[in-house]
């Protein structure tokens, strides 16, 4: 190895870049093309809206929505995913009306974790037992 090599500078004849295409606080000195950088496998669904239903029998004091106040009964939860943005939805079991959880919208930049979500809201919202 040569001088210019071990530190960093280019040896005589050498034609590759010394800085490895990084400066000292490590961005990028020139974009680099990279096939695939940035990109899911199913770019489809990252992009598009996704989302998981369950049935639950809320608590006592049922679950409280936008649109109509305090819903109480066999419920129908949906978790939907768009637009980089998780809303919570319920409905009366068989209903055609959907209405959104108070409090139930937060943004989550991966869709991948829609089934976390999704989980905890069933697992906090599912109280059959009061």
């Amino acid at each position: 190895m040569s001088e210019g090599a071990a530190t960093g500078g280019a040896a005589t004849g050498d034609t590759a870049p010394a800085t490895a295409g990084m400066t000292a606080d490590g961005t990028a000195d020139t974009p680099a093309a990279v096939p695939g950088a940035g990109m899911v496998a199913d770019s489809a669904g990252a992009a598009g809206s996704q989302n998981r239903t369950a049935d639950i029998v809320p608590g006592p004091g049922g679950v409280m929505t936008d649109e109509v106040g305090v819903v109480t009964g066999e419920l129908t939860l949906r978790t939907e995913y768009a637009d980089g943005k998780v809303t919570l939805r319920v409905q009366y079991k068989d209903a055609d009306e959907w209405y959104a959880v108070t409090g139930g919208s937060v943004a989550l930049a991966d869709p991948a974790g829609l089934d976390a979500v999704h989980g905890v809201a069933v697992a906090l919202l599912h109280r059959p037992e009061g």
